[in-house]
This record gives structure tokens, C-alpha cells and sequence, in this order.
């Protein structure tokens, strides 16, 4: 009966010890208000590049982390993958822009 009630204890710690580990991995990722933040940052940037006359013709995907800004897809000139990065990076609240766009 004890060696049982001794199993159980132990079982019980090691899943609370698993749990905390769990949480710990994840803890460098974003918090929910990083999340609503990246979302409405991300909102912005892509109507930044709709609005551009030059831009709004490409398909240029823009994800947020963290207040950081990834570009990436295709485009017909340098120049105009440095103008989306110059809208992405005026948007309030980017902290920076990774700009990975291609030119074709």
C-alpha cells in the first residue's frame, strides 16, 4: 500500500514537473497582447502595400513577431521591394523589418 501511494506521488510530480517544462518552452514566444499587437501591425503593413500603386499588384505575404516585420514573395524591381519595406517600416509600432522579397 505504501510502495502504491509512493508510485502515485511520484507519477503526480513528474507530470506537474512535465507541465512547468512545457510552459517553459513556449515562454520566448509571444503573450496574447504581443499577439493582438503583431495582428493589427501586420493589418497596417498590408494596407500600407494595397494602397501603393506600384505594390498592390504583387502578392507580398507580411507576417509580425514581436513587433518584427517579415516580407517575403515576388516582385518586378529592387525598387519596389525597397518601397514596401520603407511602408512596412513607417507603420507605428515595427520595431524592424526583415525584408526577404524577391525580385523576378
Amino acid at each position: 500500500m505504501k510502495q502504491e501511494h509512493r508510485f502515485r506521488n511520484l507519477a503526480a510530480t513528474l507530470l506537474l514537473a512535465l507541465s512547468l517544462g512545457a510552459c517553459d518552452a513556449i515562454s520566448g514566444r509571444e503573450t496574447p497582447g504581443e499577439y493582438v499587437d503583431d495582428t493589427a501591425i501586420t493589418a497596417k503593413v498590408i494596407a500600407q502595400i494595397v494602397q501603393d500603386p506600384s505594390l498592390k499588384k504583387f502578392q507580398v505575404s507580411v507576417e509580425t513577431l514581436q513587433s518584427v516585420v517579415q516580407l517575403s514573395g515576388f516582385v518586378d524591381s529592387y525598387d519596389n521591394a525597397s518601397r514596401a519595406g520603407a511602408l512596412a517600416s513607417k507603420v507605428q509600432g515595427v520595431r524592424s523589418v526583415r525584408n526577404d522579397l524577391v525580385v523576378r
